[in-house]
């Protein structure tokens, strides 16, 4: 066995500290603000197309995660740890390559993608979705893909960089475009005494992804490193694809699993004695309306996540284990606490904000029985991302597709008996799975750690 020794300094580092607090005060910062503007763009919607229109333009929504994930959601994690490791090694010229390399892989990947679902956006509606109305919103979808792809390549390498500025920005721009965009165009079809499109919203995000890749390769600086200094383009090719392939695998896996639990959620709905209008309406109403609500503290979680991995992965790669220990024990503690604060808040609220903010009462019952799953829903976002930075991403993926399938048991076995309630005791259940599982997982790998 081989003992490491690490100067004190490297373990304490302030700057290191600084540079975590502020990326993720302004991934923070600027995600509270997305959310906000997303608040009152889910109250336009609820008002403007209805629950039935937005249960229809959330069933379109597993098509464009199950997109990112294939062309850019593995290549994005990849470009941001390689280049973590790269400036660790002093070698920002190895960085900027990691991030070429995995752009063109993204460009062609999405490329392929965006001329697949425009070209069969009828067949993917109607054999997938289950509903036909879906087949102009996919081929409008298709447009997106991209300049998702592109931001969110540049994005990683300033995630791996420790550096949120731009990604921050790129965030804040890509949602004031969408619900800009859609509101304009929904007050254009007024004036001209036209019905309001579900298109019109999926217009919103194409817009919004083109402002954003706009923002960031505008805003980003590249400056030329030393040539020597750079792996080769086959090195990193190599290296991005051994590492994105199994991230990339695991995402469309879990996706494809999301988007069956997703599509079969109306389905079952209907066998608990709701109409096909009925059935969309209360899934556009948990989705929509209530699901937006419980998930808006996670802003905080999620900027915490992001930048967790190269955090890990740098104290891993120095073998500082004190760091990556009081790391897992903080973000624990600090999970736990803002999850029970929430859980209080929405269980004396939920109720309020349904009614005040989408003039629903269903919404507000469903915010208030969600708002148990708080807890556990922060916990097993960051503890994932640590997984990740610790070079465990299989366990992770095992994890997510465990949870994924008990949603799955409940929306077959217990919506078709209880109705919705089925469905929400299954978010609770398998989201209580993975925090406690996650936990068990990183303390023995922890303890091996340190044993060996």
């Amino acid at each position: 066995m081989r003992n490491i020794q690490i100067p004190r300094p490297h373990s304490t580092s302030p700057t290191v500290k600084n540079s975590f607090i502020t990326g993720t005060l302004l991934l923070t910062a600027a995600g509270v603000l997305t959310r906000l503007i997303g608040f009152f763009y889910r109250i336009f919607l609820s008002r403007t197309i209805g629950a039935e229109g937005l249960g229809i333009y959330q069933l379109i929504s597993p098509v464009s995660a199950l997109g990112f994930a294939v062309t850019a959601a593995g290549i994005q994690t990849s470009i941001s740890k390689f280049v973590s490791m790269e400036i660790g090694r002093k070698n920002p010229a190895g960085a900027r390559r990691y991030l070429f390399t995995g752009l063109g892989i993204s460009l062609l990947l999405s490329l392929m993608v965006s001329l697949s679902v425009h070209k069969y956006a009828a067949l993917i509606a109607d054999a997938c979705l289950g509903d036909a109305r879906c087949a102009p919103l996919l081929q409008v979808l298709s447009y997106s893909f991209v300049p998702s792809c592109i931001h969110a390549c540049i994005n990683g390498y300033y995630y791996g960089l420790k550096k949120t500025g731009i990604p921050s920005l790129c965030q804040l721009i890509e949602q004031i475009a969408r619900v800009g965009s859609v509101y304009l165009l929904c007050q254009i079809a007024v004036s001209e005494q036209r019905p309001v499109s579900l298109t019109i919203t999926i217009w919103g995000v194409v817009i919004g992804e083109i402002a954003s890749t706009l923002v960031s390769v505008s805003a980003a600086r590249l400056r030329p490193g030393k040539k020597n200094t750079a792996s080769g383009f086959y090195v990193c090719t190599k290296n991005l694809v051994r590492m994105a392939l199994p991230l990339t695998a695991n995402r469309v896996v879990l996706n494809l699993f999301a988007s069956f639990e997703n599509i079969m959620i109306p389905n079952r709905l209907k066998l608990f004695g709701y109409t096909n209008s009925e059935a969309l309406g209360v899934y556009g109403i948990l989705t929509g309306m209530a699901m937006s609500i419980v998930m808006f503290p996670s802003v905080i979680t999620n900027s915490v996540s992001v930048l967790l991995l190269p955090t890990i992965s740098e104290a891993q790669a120095a073998g500082n284990e004190t760091l990556i220990r009081r790391t897992i024990r903080k973000t624990i503690e600090s999970c736990l606490a803002l999850g029970m604060l929430c859980t209080a808040g929405f269980l004396f609220t939920g109720n309020i904000l349904g009614n005040v903010l989408f003039g629903n009462a269903l919404a507000g019952t469903f915010i208030v029985t969600l708002g148990w799953i708080c807890p556990f829903l922060y916990l097993s976002a960051t503890l994932s991302s640590i997984l990740h930075g610790l070079g465990f991403p299989g366990l992770t993926f095992c994890l997510n597709l465990t949870a994924c399938g008990i949603r799955i048991l409940f929306v077959l076995f217990a919506v078709p008996h209880f109705g919705v309630r089925g469905y929400l005791w299954g978010i609770l259940t398998s989201q209580i799975f993975t925090a406690l599982l996650a936990i068990l997982l990183l303390s023995k790998k922890t303890k091996r750690r340190i044993a060996s």
